[in-house]
């Protein structure tokens, strides 16, 4: 199967060292991971803290705007789409909440792969299984993009089969089935 970007948006792109905004959030995301799993002492929280509550202090100083402008489906237009997508809670380069996931298009299958720490804990060492469904909300959004009428979650039915372990490598996959009128069927 041909690999391809999705919708102009290359979510394998290797990120740009001169990208502060983006090395930014990578730093946000290894501080929530580690600060969901560390031990360390009250003096390191309190010497972190500060660090953290002084980054914060400069970013809020600083200007607040979005660079798309219209809600939902109308974020997902290709003039505002690859903005919107940065800031995704799942792929979002500039969101340090997203895991993210690595996105891409095989053949007629969009496959997500991605990779939880321990922000994303459920029951202990697993993945919690709002973060699973919220993946698979994620890719089967982008598939049913491709019907040509992006649209909302209807309904999303997901089959828990046993836990998911956390740091192991994760490959969600979606397809689009079909198109009845305003209802795109994706699986």
């Amino acid at each position: 199967m041909s690999e391809s970007r999705i919708g102009g948006f290359d979510f394998g792109e290797v990120p740009d060292p001169a990208d502060a905004r983006g090395r930014l959030a990578d730093a946000a995301r290894h501080i929530i991971d580690e600060l969901a799993r560390s031990s360390a002492s009250s003096e390191s929280f309190t010497e972190a803290a500060a660090l953290v509550q002084r980054a914060s202090a400069v970013l809020e100083a600083a200007a607040h705007d979005r660079p798309y402008d219209e809600p939902a489906e109308a974020s997902l237009r290709e003039h505002q789409r690859n903005s919107f997508l940065h800031h995704s809670p799942f792929v979002g380069r500039f969101n340090p909440l997203a895991p993210p996931i690595t996105m891409r298009m095989h053949g007629d299958t969009v496959v997500g792969e991605v990779t939880y720490g321990a922000a994303y804990e459920g029951p202990p060492g697993c993945v919690h299984g709002g973060f699973i469904a919220a993946g698979f909300d994620e890719v089967l959004g982008f598939t049913q993009s491709f019907s040509g009428q992006p649209g909302m979650t209807a309904r999303l039915t997901v089959s828990y089969r046993s836990p998911t372990p956390l740091w192991q490598p994760l490959r969600y996959r979606g397809r689009l089935d079909r198109v009845e009128g305003r209802k795109i069927h994706v699986q």
